[in-house]
This record gives C-alpha cells, structure tokens and sequence, in this order.
C-alpha cells in the first residue's frame, strides 16, 4: 500500500508538473511571460490537499494491514494467543474479526492437542506400569514364571492393544480418511451381533439387552463394520453404567432416509453439566471403567455416515443415546 501510494504520488506530481510546464509554454507563446507567482496558489493547494488525502488514505489502510501481517508472524511462531484490534474500513474490520476468529480456533486445537497428548499417556501409563512391574517381579523371582502370572500380563497387553485401534480408528475417522464401504444391512441381525458381543459383561451384571420388535427392523445400506462398532460401544457403555438387574432397551427405525437407533438403560442418569462433555475425547463420568474413547468413537463413525449422535438423560431414571446415519 505505500509503494502504491507513493508510486501514485509520483505519477501526480509529474502530470502537475508536466502540465503547468504546458500551460506556461503556451501563455509564453501568446503574452510573452511567464504566469504570475498568484496563478501558483490554487494547484499548489490542490497538490496539497490530495498529499494530505493521500496520507490519510494510507494511513487507515496501512496501519490495519500492518497489525494482521505482524499478528500473523506471531502465529506462525506459535504464538496462538495473539489477536488484532479491528480498525480501518469495514472490509478491513471484517478480516481482522475473521483472523481473531481463525486465531482462537487454532489456540483451541492447540490446547486440545496437548490434552489429548498428556490423556494418551495417561491411559499408555497404567497397563504399561502394570506389565513392567509384574515383569521385573517375576525376573527377580519375586512372583513365579507360571500362568496365574503371565494371564494377567496378557489381558494388559489386550487393553493396550484395544486403546491403540480406538485411537486409530478415530484418527482416520476425524480426519476425513476412514473407509466407509456401505452394503445392504439386516439392521436386526446386526443388533442382535452386537449385543452378543457384550453378553457376557451384561450376564455378569445381571442386565437384559431387549431389542424392540427385532422381525420388523428394516435393511439399511450402511458399513455393518462400523455400524457394529457404534452399537458395542453404545450398548457396553449402557451396561457398564446401568444397574444390576435391569435392562438396556434398543429402537431401530428407518425415516427419510435414515437409520435412527435409540439405545436406553434405567441406570443412575447424567447429570446436565456432563451431557456437553459426553462425546469429548478421554472424558469419564464417575465410576467409568474405559477408556474414555467409546462414545467419541461412536460419534465419529456416525459422522462419517453422514448422521450424528446425542444423548438424552434425567439423573435417576436412566439415559437415552440416540444415532441417525445416511442409509
């Protein structure tokens, strides 16, 4: 913006000039004299009045696009904190509103990736410390090499193991990269399968997982792997927290084009302030026992189908999470 405002400054002076050398030539060759020093007073006021101008011009432009160009510096330095005071024209006003915007989504990555950091290697922690341990001990002859030690050793290594694809798995799915490979689905087959996978942990509680009119459930054209998927985590993250003896109740419909699956249990409820936090990766609610990862997991898989997931819950009499995806 000033190269271009002296550049036009430049261009202006040397047409003034050129033209009052023209105008002086041609009074010159008609009276013999040059104009009067009075016949200088009105370009010079105009030359001055648009130097002025020009300045001022300059100036609100220069000065926010100045501001933008060192904030963003700082932000390509990392430093994410950094934000403009919107001034200048309203264009102008509008980019820095929309830079201190981009600016705060990105300190909120930020803080995001460095919590998500610090909840991987508090989870890796754990097991890891568990596996170590019982290693060193049994190396040391302080617990004996047999399978009562080994056994317990190995069910780490399955939670490692679990951890690190549900971390996979929803890095390809957050990042746009997961394969959906949709197929013609028995919506109530596929139920059915995934409420075997968790039959044992419902047995052991005493919990029945009743699924709603399965004949009539319709077919959807969906990933069954991933469909799958989001019914275990939502019906062993129902179990998990739902009380002895009772019932987890699943709903199945088709509407517009959707699959709608409704996943109930008569548990203790969520209260409100959590229901934000519910999907939020590593989030546990009191008394959880997993990873943190399953509904996160769920919500990504439903994303990628083109749906979504909520849930719904009063403290007391139990939580409803609803999944629609594109079928």
């Amino acid at each position: 913006m000033r190269r271009a405002a002296l550049a036009a400054f430049a261009l202006f002076a040397l047409s003034f000039v050129g033209a009052v050398t023209v105008v002086s030539w041609a009074m010159r060759g008609t009276r013999g004299a040059w104009p009067a020093p009075s016949a200088w007073i009105v370009p010079l006021t105009l030359v001055a009045l648009w130097v002025i101008g020009l300045a001022f011009v300059v100036r609100r432009l220069g000065s926010p696009l100045g501001d933008l160009v060192h904030a963003a510096h700082q932000i390509a330095d990392g430093s994410f904190d950094v934000r403009v005071s919107p001034h200048g024209p309203p264009a102008l006003r509008a980019v820095g509103r929309a830079f201190n915007d981009m600016a705060g989504r990105l300190a909120m990555q930020e803080r995001q990736r460095r919590e998500l950091m610090a909840d991987i290697a508090h989870e890796l922690r754990t097991p890891l410390s568990v596996v170590q341990g019982r290693l060193e001990g049994v190396i040391d002859g302080v617990y004996p090499a047999d399978v009562s030690q080994l056994e317990p050793l190995l069910d780490e290594t399955r939670i490692l193991t679990r951890l690190v694809e549900d971390l996979r798995t929803l890095a390809n799915a957050e990042s746009g990269v997961l394969t959906i490979e949709r197929e013609p689905v028995d919506v109530g087959m596929l139920i059915q399968d995934a409420a075997a996978a968790v039959r044992d942990e419902s047995a052991a509680k005493g919990i029945s997982i009743v699924i709603r009119d399965p004949s009539a459930l319709p077919t959807a054209n969906v990933d069954p792997l991933r469909i799958r998927q989001v019914l275990v985590n939502l019906l062993a993250n129902a179990v998990r927290h739902g009380r002895t003896g009772t019932r987890v109740t699943v709903d199945a419909r088709l509407a517009d084009g959707q699959l709608i699956v409704d996943v109930s249990d008569d548990g203790p409820g969520i209260a409100a302030e959590e229901l934000p936090k519910l999907f939020d990766r590593f989030y546990k609610g009191r008394g959880s026992t997993g990873s943190g990862l399953g509904l996160t997991i769920a919500r990504s898989l439903a994303r990628a189908h083109g749906g979504d997931i909520r849930a719904v819950s009063t403290p007391g009499a139990g939580t409803t999470i609803t999944f629609h995806v594109q079928a």
